[in-house]
């Protein structure tokens, strides 16, 4: 696509240039931050740059460009939680392109257990590489961890198009107890089709804390510690707010893993967190003012919080691309 003076847009300018790989990728790299005309910043995939224009993408990094947007956001909570998946046996759910498997391989991984209900999403490299186990066509939901393999050390999601809340239990058995996980919470999942706004954002902090605090008290009945809380460096499709869980599972057996799928408790029950996990929820998702509607339901959920099994807080303990990335996403 070019303009009238002979420019083109900056995206078919990187992909004609070599230094993209198509227009989706040169897209991803100026969304990133990472390109630059003449020297400068350029912010818009549809810039008109002129034919003679300097360009570069900087912070390319070692072995190169990585599978997808989403692995930025893995490295950054990577990071926040302070987890090293150097030796692990690790699980991806929700492969899709990969992005996720490709940051825990460059981060020194054992293996990776590529988990996703669509077919054909990996890139080629990463479906070649012998420490990838790749299992197609696989839901997390009903997964039987002898499937995959086992029990992974570390387990990592990037889920759409289903609440983490009906996945829990799946993800607790998938993990190796002592065992660790990085789950990204999409609030746009989780607040119900009731509550999402018809733009799909959700931008109302009340809702997206909401969300969070439900998948931690899920994660909790199911024999998950919550280790940490971060918002993901880089936001989600649409512009969301997108937030990881780091989530220890303890070494005994999951609370409720005997029980049926279904919760028998009325819709909205509260459950009991410990105080340290409410804690941490609270210094990312601050509660709304006390005198605000949204303050009193918050005020009303913090009196069901107990400290019971409560020891010593650790906090350092531990894409827009084709999007089937686990059917749970569309199971």
């Amino acid at each position: 696509m070019t303009a009238d003076g002979g420019g083109r847009r900056l995206d078919v300018a990187l992909a004609a240039a070599g230094l993209a790989s198509s227009r989706t990728h040169a897209r991803r790299i100026v969304e990133e931050g990472r390109a630059r005309v003449d020297g400068r910043p350029a912010r818009k995939p549809s810039l008109i740059v002129a034919a003679d224009a300097v360009l570069e993408v900087t912070g390319i990094p070692e072995g190169g460009e990585y599978a997808s947007r989403a692995a930025h956001k893995l490295l950054g909570a990577l990071d926040a939680a302070g987890l090293d998946p150097s030796g692990l046996v690790c699980l991806d759910a929700g492969a899709s392109t990969g992005g996720f498997t490709d940051v825990l391989l460059r981060r020194g991984a054992r293996e990776v257990r590529a988990v996703d209900i669509g077919h054909g999403q990996l890139r080629p490299r990463l479906r070649e590489d012998p420490r990838v186990a790749v299992h197609e066509g696989t839901s997390i939901r009903g997964l039987d961890p002898t499937d995959v393999g086992g029990p992974a050390q570390l387990v990592v999601g990037d889920l759409s198009f289903i609440s983490l809340v009906t996945l829990m239990a799946d993800l607790a058995a998938l993990t190796a107890p002592g065992g660790g996980l990085l789950l990204m919470v999409k609030p746009q999942f989780e607040v119900g089709r009731r509550r999402l706004p018809r733009s799909g954002v959700v931008a109302d902090p009340a809702l997206r804390r909401d969300a969070v605090l439900g998948v931690v008290e899920e994660a909790d009945a199911r024999g998950l510690e919550l280790r940490g809380v971060a918002e993901s460096p880089l936001p989600g499709q649409d512009g969301n707010h997108e937030y990881f869980l780091h989530l220890h599972r303890r070494d005994a057996a999951p609370r409720g893993a005997d029980t049926p799928a279904e919760d028998p408790r009325p819709a909205g029950a509260a459950r009991r967190i410990p105080r340290a996990a409410y804690d941490m929820i609270e210094q990312v998702l601050p509660r709304t003012r006390a005198g605000s509607r949204a303050g009193r339901r918050r005020a009303q959920a913090a009196a069901h919080v107990t400290e019971h099994d409560l020891g010593p807080h650790r906090a350092d303990g531990h894409r827009t691309e084709p999007r089937t990335r686990e059917g749970d996403r569309r199971a």
